[in-house]
């Protein structure tokens, strides 16, 4: 059990921070482009698919910020 903050989190809460930004803005300016004629199920099914593909690579993540290993 940790006893002592580490540099990890402060650091591991930024670069989550600007990852979704970057995420979030690539997703904003090039999918709606690519899925405009698209029936508009289907458009909600990619969106939410997109929605939470950010969430498959936390829990490495997490592990990181709290141990200082990926697994």
């Amino acid at each position: 059990m940790r006893t002592e903050p580490t540099w990890r989190i402060p650091v591991g809460l930024l670069g989550l921070l600007v990852f979704l930004a970057i995420y979030g803005l690539v997703i904003a300016r090039y999918v709606p482009g690519m899925i405009d004629g698209w029936p508009t199920l289907a458009q909600t099914v990619v969106y939410i698919a997109l929605g939470l593909a950010w969430l498959l690579p936390m829990r490495g993540f997490l592990a990181w910020m709290e141990t200082g290993r990926w697994s």
